[in-house]
């Protein structure tokens, strides 16, 4: 079985940063060829994928973050980051990281980000 385990949340002011990492364990065989992507949920919504990067290192951003948040992995490490600044008010949620597409067996506990103003 295969485990992701979000961390690096945390409280900010408005336009600052946080960096997020998310460790995958257990099974998995070869960690690059998979497709992997940040998720996120804020109170009263559904999840949306914010971010995702393919095993070439090609990414992808929702227009909400796109210019602010930057994706990326290290296969040694087994790790996917999500580099965030100019944080917002409303990037405030619970972030998650999953496969893309997801594997609904495969969500963690996510990590709290939480930006006032």
């Amino acid at each position: 079985q295969v485990q992701l385990v979000e961390s690096g949340g945390g409280s900010v002011q408005a336009g600052g940063s946080l960096r997020l990492s998310c460790a995958a364990s257990g099974s998995i065989f070869i960690f690059s060829i998979f497709v992997m992507g940040w998720y996120r949920q804020a109170p009263g919504e559904q999840r949306e994928l914010v971010a995702h990067i393919t095993s070439g290192g090609r990414t992808n951003y929702s227009d909400s973050v796109k210019g602010r948040f930057t994706i990326s992995r290290d296969n040694a490490k087994k790790t996917v980051y999500l580099q965030m600044n100019s944080l917002k008010p409303e990037d405030t949620a619970v972030y998650y990281c999953n496969f893309v597409p997801i594997r609904s067996d495969y969500w963690g506990q996510g990590t709290q980000v939480t930006v006032s103003s």
